[in-house]
């Protein structure tokens, strides 16, 4: 007996009953990222482990536990890229784009992580990636976050939480690394493995534990945003009033730290609690020494990742329906009412309508078809009808008789095409 195949488990099969939610959503994102300027970039789902390692750090929870990494036939370790920052910034310093100026570019496909599967969390999962490149003002970084809400606002979703908070710079964060060991030493009975392997590695990753018996204890560590330098307080004050002349709402959170070390400055997180324990739904913040961690000239950048299982979840707990119904369903019976039925169809579509053409079998079969489908009407056609040179036209969603109508009046009925609805 043949062993029946499955999917690899975390990395599950869209269907077509809800891609039109995801169609839904990869449509608004490309209309407001055009709105702000943004242009496409595809780069490849395998890379060189190192620009992981050098890029995210070596103690973080994805490049030592989450990624897929493995040895090509040339015995060179490549790895399903966890994340699309690294990869960007690897093109833009590769092909030297960012030579006439700087550039605002998205992304969007396939990431993976060898995670425990749970709701809105999956080993293969889908990710909106947006990064302005080159830009070193709290404008670029206020930008995005407002783009964000502007496509919530675009979804129908909401209220979304935005949190903010600032990771200052290098010279900041030696200055709290230092205080954060001292504390966490004086709290170290407290401390769980992961804490006490990376306290004197990389003690501000202890901040972003999910440790519930250490949550106290990290609530009265020493806050970074307490010891801010002047220039990335003076960023971190501009963000802040960009987003209020903006009207878009926000949270301090000083414990926002992200998952990843080229991170400074600006960190953000837009969360939800529609969806359960993973309620982040977007995240980025300013990544400034990113470019010279992976070989190129110091560049200043900004960006984010937008989870779309997640925001998929959060549409349909706001009581979006994964709906995609055509214009008319189309069902003939006899010979010549499939030829003419299979005309119209295309004539219908070249009009703009969207029309699915019934596949044979009994009247009342095609019938029920045409009610599953969710089309607004069923156009009829028999051998009598064709030779009338006229179609039966049944109204399917909120009453109404059919009616007995040429080819014309059947369009017009139908009304403008359904992607301009």
């Amino acid at each position: 007996m043949t062993t029946k195949l499955q999917a690899i488990r975390g990395m599950e099969d869209i269907l077509p009953e809800v891609s039109p939610l995801w169609e839904k959503l990869e449509d608004a994102c490309r209309d407001v990222f055009r709105q702000y300027g943004y242009r496409n970039i595809r780069t490849p789902i395998v890379e060189p482990t190192a620009l992981f390692v050098r890029g995210l750090g070596e103690v973080t929870d994805i490049v030592e536990k989450e990624m897929y990494t493995f040895p090509d036939r040339n015995d060179e370790s490549l790895t399903l890229r966890p994340e699309a920052t690294a990869g960007i910034v690897r093109a833009a310093v590769e092909h030297n784009f960012l030579y006439n100026g700087p550039m605002r570019v998205w992304t969007a496909g396939p990431m993976f992580r060898y995670e425990r599967p749970q709701k809105g969390r999956q080993r293969q999962f889908h990710q909106v990636d947006v990064e302005a490149l080159g830009y070193e003002g709290p404008d670029v970084d206020a930008e995005q976050i407002v783009l964000l809400a502007r496509l919530w606002k675009t979804l129908g979703i909401g209220p979304i939480e935005l949190h903010v908070n600032s990771i200052g710079d290098a010279a900041d964060r030696l200055v709290h690394r230092d205080k954060l060991i001292d504390y966490f030493e004086g709290h170290a009975a407290l401390l769980d493995e992961d804490a006490k392997r990376r306290l004197h590695t990389n003690p501000l990753r202890i901040l972003d534990s999910k440790n519930p018996a250490m949550q106290a204890m990290i609530e009265g560590a020493p806050r970074l945003l307490d010891h801010l330098g002047e220039g990335a307080m003076r960023h971190f004050e501009g963000v802040k009033a960009l987003l209020a002349d903006a009207g878009v709402a926000f949270t301090v959170n000083p414990r926002l730290v992200r998952g990843m070390d080229y991170y400074n400055r600006t960190v953000f997180e837009w969360i939800t609690d529609r969806i359960g324990a993973q309620s982040t739904i977007a995240g980025g913040g300013r990544y400034d020494g990113l470019f010279e961690m992976l070989g190129g000239r110091p560049t200043p950048a900004c960006g984010f990742g937008m989870g779309l299982e997640r925001v998929i979840l959060t549409l349909q707990a706001f009581g979006h329906a994964a709906a995609q119904e055509p214009d008319a369903f189309l069902v003939h019976a006899g010979e010549s009412a499939a030829r003419e039925a299979w005309r119209l169809g295309e004539r219908l579509r070249d009009a703009g309508r969207a029309c699915v053409l019934g596949a044979g079998g009994s009247f009342k079969s095609q019938m029920k078809k045409a009610d599953a489908s969710g089309a607004r009407f069923a156009i009829i056609l028999g051998d009598d009808e064709v030779a009338a040179g006229k179609l039966t036209l049944k109204p399917l969603r909120g009453g109404g008789e059919q009616q007995l109508v040429t080819p014309e009046e059947a369009l017009r009925r139908l009304g403008q095409p359904a992607r301009d609805a």
